[in-house]
């Protein structure tokens, strides 16, 4: 390390107090550097603490942000193997003389069990997506299985016919509902 005390050299022409005069003034200027170098220095650390300290906070946020996405997703799959259990479900419903012929308490339990079953795939962010008759076909939701001729300009590419259901999960396509559109040929 470099040594910056000040040495005082005596000169016998010189009046001591001016000796000591120059000295304090050398002293001060060697100080006031010194000063610089520690401001500049305080400054560097203080930036690189902050910096350090704001990307942490960031990480932090990023984490939370992939933790919350995650569990979003996370039971993507059990849901997956649910949804053709909603959709038997369904199509027993569907056959109404089969289904009026169960006894009526039975049929009040499986609804019941049914519905409790959707709200919680619904409070778990699966969403139902049957389209309506007549509306347009979205290339984001919908998936084409064939066409039906119209006759209305107006249904050309409109939803005519739902043959099977779609669903999302948060936002997230996990099937796009089957559907036929209208086709108009002149």
């Amino acid at each position: 390390m470099k040594d910056d005390r000040i040495k005082i050299e005596s000169d016998e022409n010189l009046d001591d107090s001016v000796i000591a005069e120059e000295n304090a003034a050398e002293t001060i200027k060697k100080l006031r550097e010194k000063l610089k170098v520690c401001e500049t220095e305080k400054q560097e650390y203080l930036t690189g603490w902050q910096r350090a300290k704001a990307d942490l906070v960031n990480a932090r946020k990023r984490d939370e942000a992939d933790r919350i996405e995650f569990s979003k997703f996370a039971n993507e799959q059990l849901i997956h193997e649910i949804i053709p259990v909603l959709e038997h479900y369904e199509t027993a419903k569907s056959h109404k003389d089969s289904w009026e012929k169960v006894d009526k308490n039975w049929r009040v339990g499986v609804e019941s069990i049914f519905n409790q079953l959707k709200k919680a795939l619904g409070e778990a962010g699966l969403k139902e997506i049957d389209p309506a008759i007549g509306s347009g076909f979205d290339h984001g939701e919908h998936e084409s299985v064939g066409s039906i001729p119209v006759d209305d300009k107006k249904l050309d590419h409109c939803v005519m016919e739902v043959a099977q259901k779609g669903y999302s999960l948060n936002g997230k396509l996990l099937r796009p509902a089957k559907v036929k559109v209208g086709e108009f040929n002149l």
